[in-house]
């Protein structure tokens, strides 16, 4: 058996979902038969017809982004070849600087419980989820998706479940997916509200009949077109089928929606949940949700996707590259030397060009009026200007003034006035960010949709927290419907079982330099203030609650310790004082010899005065002397 059947893996279906095997016949035995098959590749044929604008303006920004856009805009267009044609990457820069910020920021999902009974659940999920994303590699998939998302305007996450993953148990597996390869339907605005979505992948015929031997033969064509970029490399296509992924919703009976899957390759059926008896009435997610979560950037009206800053800035580009191409041009012409010369006056061209000979010579007379020299008149100062404003145009139409890239204006030399300048130039890009985090959010509750679904065995993860390593074990029947106590609201309404809900909050697990040295100073600060000084944790408490900064609970939190540490060291000494004085008041009691015929040896008094039990007792054993053991031996021989 090949390596990758072994493991579940098929090359080039990185993008596609791999079903459970099915044999031919079955597979057609159900609802979904070639009628439902054929109206499902017309449905994609008119989805891609709805999505040709966006699929060419993505091929565009691409080109854009790799710095050839001469060569699809002006090459051929006017400018002959002698043309200069600057490629200058100030949408370059914007867009690096732009992902810096985001990875500056990577997010780690924190899950909270909306139920006291879930919270061990929930610390459980926020310890096991960050584990399943790195085992994901979704550091990679995050980095590799903002690219997408700063040139093209929308990220497209795909959340799956691989049921060949960790050797036939099953996982999460969460994909990176390109929007030339996902179709929805035309005037949408949000992507679940879409009848069908259509996810496609090119993939070698060979390799699908060696992973469908049962339909040998039949596993070829193209159903639909797949747009493709333009590569630097020669690819060929041929030999290479679609394969196609159909997801659909259908009513349910008890008013819910459910999600069903279909594989198909031409009109051949591979695999569709819903001809399976265990997933007609169920769907093949739980969630009932399409597995693709959609991040995007500037937001358009009738699609659910955006666009991004290849769109916003390229025209700023065309103009800075287009000047500078002219000041170029004008500079080469007014350095290069070139003369008028009188047919008249024969010069040896061959001499004249030549700057190594000393000698060239001319027949007939030479003069003035024979040869003259071409003065080509330098630009104006205003074109240099103009290009200068358009690069500043650039930089304040992509949010990347100089602070944002380290710099700083002249005369501007404060650490804290660059870093105020700093902080007010990001604002862009903590509002990408903050969206950014919302998508996350959604799609983490996916991940934790198919915990509950598909956990039906305890898997062991190993945790990595604050300066110690543990191991968690996670399945999912804490996760399931619960069954409702008697005395729980909602019982009356003939409801019997709870679903345990949690809420997602998102926090940055890096944060930039800046971030960091920020924190440390306000840290410094803080505690020059007193403010974790236990007996003033009053007025700290009341200044921390006027503030906002991140971690300013776990500051609150340990000022609340404090300050019940000086309360309880407070009224253990006022305790130990209390004890003390009654025990000075019973010594001196005994020494007046009051209440007794004769006076107190002190023999006699250690023993009255250790005999007793209680706190008193113990406090006037504590400060009576030890005696040494030679004069215990006197008394006792006397």
């Amino acid at each position: 058996m090949p390596f990758w059947k072994q493991r579940g893996e098929l090359p080039g279906l990185e993008g596609a979902q791999l079903p459970p095997d099915v044999p031919a016949g079955q597979a057609w035995e159900g609802p979904i038969g070639p009628k439902q098959v054929q109206q499902a590749l017309e449905t994609l044929v008119r989805y891609k017809q709805g999505k040709t604008h966006l699929e060419e303006r993505i091929v565009q920004d691409e080109l854009w982004w790799e710095l050839r856009h001469w060569e699809a805009i002006r090459r051929g267009k006017g400018n002959g070849p002698a043309t200069p044609q600057p490629t200058s990457a100030w949408l370059f820069n914007a867009i690096t600087n732009k992902h810096a910020d985001a990875m500056d920021n990577f997010p780690e999902p924190l899950v909270l419980p909306r139920e006291p009974s879930d919270r061990k659940s929930a610390q459980v999920l926020s310890a096991v989820l960050p584990v399943v994303l790195e085992q994901n590699e979704f550091e990679q998939t995050y980095s590799d998706n903002w690219w997408e998302k700063l040139k093209h305007g929308t990220a497209a996450y795909g959340v799956f479940w691989n049921s060949r993953k960790e050797n036939g148990l099953g996982d999460i597996d969460i994909r990176q997916i390109d929007l030339l390869k996902l179709f929805w339907e035309p005037g949408i605005t949000h992507l679940q509200h879409s009848r069908n979505l259509f996810l496609v992948e090119l993939v070698d015929e060979d390799l699908l009949n060696q992973h469908y031997p049962q339909y040998q033969g039949r596993l070829k064509g193209k159903s639909v077109d797949v747009k493709q970029y333009l590569y630097d490399d020669s690819v060929d296509l041929s030999g290479k089928a679609v394969v196609v992924d159909w997801y659909y919703k259908v009513p349910a009976p008890d008013g819910r929606t459910l999600l069903h899957y279909a594989k198909l390759v031409g009109d051949t059926l591979l695999f569709a949940s819903e001809n399976l008896p265990e997933y007609r009435q169920r769907g093949w997610y739980d969630h009932g949700q399409y597995p693709v979560v959609l991040d995007v950037l500037f937001p358009e009206k009738g699609t659910p996707v955006g666009f991004g800053y290849v769109a916003v800035c390229k025209d700023p580009q065309l103009y800075i590259d287009q000047l500078s191409a002219n000041i170029l041009e004008n500079a080469m012409m007014t350095t290069k030397k070139r003369f008028f010369v009188s047919n008249s006056t024969a010069i040896n061209e061959e001499e004249f060009l030549d700057w190594s000979k000393p000698l060239v010579h001319v027949e007939g007379e030479l003069d003035e009026r024979r040869i003259q020299e071409m003065v080509t008149q330098p630009l104006a100062s205003i074109y240099p200007n103009l290009l200068q404003m358009k690069i500043e145009e650039m930089k304040e139409t992509a949010a990347n003034r100089d602070v944002n890239s380290g710099s700083a204006g002249a005369g501007v030399t404060a650490a804290s006035a660059i870093a105020a300048l700093q902080e007010a130039g990001s604002k862009s890009s903590r509002d990408m960010i903050s969206a950014s985090y919302r998508a996350y959010t959604a799609m983490v509750q996916l991940c934790v949709e198919l915990i509950r679904q598909f956990y039906e065995e305890a898997r062991s993860f190993r945790v990595v927290g604050a300066g110690a390593e543990g191991f968690v074990t996670l399945d999912n029947a804490a996760l399931r419907d619960q069954p409702l106590p008697p005395a729980y609201p909602g019982q009356e309404t003939g409801l019997r079982l709870r679903r345990p809900v949690f809420d997602i909050r998102i926090q940055a697990q890096k944060q930039s330099p800046f971030s960091r040295m920020e924190q440390n100073e306000r840290a410094k600060e803080l505690y020059g203030l007193g403010f974790f000084q236990p007996q003033r944790a009053q007025e700290a408490l009341g200044a921390l609650e006027m503030m906002e900064f991140e971690g300013v609970e776990r500051v609150r939190e340990q000022v609340r310790q404090g300050q019940t540490l000086e309360q309880t060291c407070q009224a253990l000494s006022r305790q130990v004082e209390e004890l003390a004085a009654l025990v000075r008041a019973q010594a001196g009691r005994q020494g007046t010899g009051e209440g007794q015929s004769a006076p107190a040896t002190p023999a006699r008094q250690e023993e009255r005065t250790t005999s007793g039990g209680g706190i008193a007792a113990q406090a006037v054993r504590a400060h009576t002397p030890k005696q040494s053991y030679s004069a215990n031996l006197v008394r006792r021989d006397g």
